[in-house]
């Protein structure tokens, strides 16, 4: 494989869902609403081959769209409006990221496949079109790549590239593609430098 993707993805949430583990009587379900991703060469000089930006519809378990709180528009930049002009049914878009993907093992900083498939399907009863076993989780890239385990712990993806120092255009925050390439542009550095190989991703 001579490319892999790295992804992050925005889910529906509400001032201090997380803190109630989205369990409270008006928590939205956690099901995803932007999908980010990049594709990065795994041959020198390791560049930055393609990005992709999606946006969902959000529907529930009973199949009504969801409104945006204004919460999770404020934390995210994600506006009614970019979902009702660019917003995509939930297979579509896992349709598009697969064939992104073509084949390639998808990195998120942590497990963010979770909230873009096995719930967000699991609500929307949508048949998975990607399966677990090529999801995986770049905190252990990091960890490999000799990230201290209690940096790692502490550093968001949106942080992850200041962390290290490596210069990039500006990113905003929990928006699911700067997200993404945030962890990007470090693994990139790694490759670049050695620290990491390109075996290390398959």
């Amino acid at each position: 494989m001579k490319h892999t993707v790295v992804f992050d993805c925005e889910f529906l949430t509400a001032g201090g869902a997380p803190s109630r583990f989205w369990c409270g009587p008006y928590d939205p379900d956690p099901v995803v609403a932007q999908i980010g991703a990049v594709k990065l060469g795994l041959e020198p000089d390791f560049p930055l081959i393609e990005t992709l930006r999606l946006y969902v519809v959000p529907h529930d378990r009973h199949g009504k769209r969801v409104a945006l709180e204004p919460f999770f528009t404020k934390l995210t930049g994600i506006a009614e409006d970019h979902v009702e002009r660019e917003g995509l049914r939930l297979g579509d878009a896992l349709g598009q990221v697969s064939g992104f993907a073509s084949g390639a093992r998808l990195w998120s900083w942590g497990k963010d496949e979770f909230n873009m498939v096995a719930i967000s399907c699991y609500v929307e009863d949508v048949p998975p079109p990607i399966p677990a076993a090529q999801f995986g989780n770049a905190c252990h890239l990091l960890l490999k790549a000799g990230m201290p385990y209690e940096d790692l712990e502490k550093t968001r993806s949106d942080r992850l590239a200041d962390h290290f120092g490596i210069a990039h255009p500006p990113l905003r925050g929990h928006d699911a593609l700067d997200d993404a390439l945030s962890v990007a542009y470090v693994l990139r550095s790694f490759l670049r430098s050695g620290t990491l190989q390109s075996f290390d991703f398959e």
